[in-house]
């Protein structure tokens, strides 16, 4: 029987977590809808989540698993599980609790009442000050140069009908910034605030690379107006640079320094466009090739038929 709800839960190294966040879906989701299922997605964990994972299987058939034969990214795995759950409406959200599961009731409201898309947007943000910076530049270049509105706060923790995951799925996304794709979509929009709690137990897996890398790639997939950008700037930083140069060299030495140094400065910024429009030249290189999101090693629970084609499944036998 297909389930009025999934709740997909992507995982990387959440042994002290994946227990608790099970049990505590579970009970929110049994107040609020008639049958559901929670699928755990596992990104090639190094400690005991699979462990933990098998076990809770065992013990509930409304448990299921996913465990990748490798690590995807955090881009592809959870947007892979989403496209794997079967339920009428779909809830994305982290092991950690820092998506608290008592938001599971309010999500469902929304939906019932006629949202097909209903997200989750923090109230604030814990992170040091580095890591806030990174986040605020991100927000900022996409807002500057998407393609679609970009929801500040809004981290993919939300719901999801199926409509909206099944014309997603279809999409060929190599590397789905699945957030920025919520919105394209067009879909009935609905926003819940949320108050972030602190992460349960572990670390996080966001450093600064991962979020550098998460913006980059977000940036690539969904702004493509940035093709024209690296010519216009390579046009003002050579008129720039050539009109300091030659007031350098008739006023004195450190005007021709600040000419140079300019130049070398934008065309770095150049350099950061062109590998820009390179990433997405890799995209459309990988949508030729049909590579699917993950490739599994093993699947947990589900029944035979259970096999979405249009999220381009890829099983990897023993």
């Amino acid at each position: 029987m297909i389930p009025e709800l999934s709740i997909v839960i992507p995982c990387f190294n959440e042994e002290e977590n994946v227990r608790a966040i099970c049990a505590a879906v579970t009970a929110e989701a049994a107040r609020q809808v008639r049958s559901h299922e929670i699928l755990l997605i596992d990104n090639k964990s190094t400690d005991a989540t699979r462990e933990h994972m098998r076990a809770l299987c065992a013990e509930d058939p409304r448990i299921r698993a996913i465990f990748n034969n490798r690590n995807y990214g955090q881009m592809r795995s959870p947007t892979y599980g989403i496209y794997q759950a079967e339920g009428a409406a779909v809830i994305g959200m982290c092991a950690d609790f820092q998506d608290p599961p008592a938001m599971i009731g309010e999500f469902v409201r929304q939906w019932r009442a006629g949202a097909q898309i209903v997200l989750g947007q923090r109230r604030s943000e814990r992170a040091s000050p580095v890591l806030g910076a990174v986040r605020r530049l991100g927000y900022a270049l996409l807002r500057k140069f998407g393609d679609t509105p970009v929801i500040p706060g809004a981290t993919g923790f939300g719901l999801f009908d199926r409509e909206v995951v099944d014309t997603l799925a279809a999409w060929n996304e190599p590397e789905p910034f699945f957030r920025g794709m919520l919105v394209e979509s067009g879909f009935r929009l609905a926003i819940v605030p949320v108050d972030r709690p602190e992460r349960a137990a572990g670390t996080s897996k966001n450093g600064l690379g991962s979020l550098a890398s998460f913006a980059l790639s977000g940036l690539a997939g969904s702004a493509r107006s940035l093709l024209r950008l690296p010519i216009l700037l390579a046009l003002l930083a050579a008129g720039i640079a050539l009109l300091t140069l030659v007031a350098g060299l008739v006023t004195g030495p450190n005007l021709a320094l600040l000419g140079l140094a300019l130049g070398f400065g934008m065309f770095a910024v150049v350099l950061l466009f062109l590998g820009l429009i390179g990433d997405q030249v890799r995209m459309l290189a990988e949508r030729s090739r049909n590579v699917p999101l993950v490739i599994e090693a093993e699947r947990i629970n589900f029944p035979p038929e259970r096999r979405r084609p249009a999220a381009r499944t890829l099983i990897r036998r023993p």
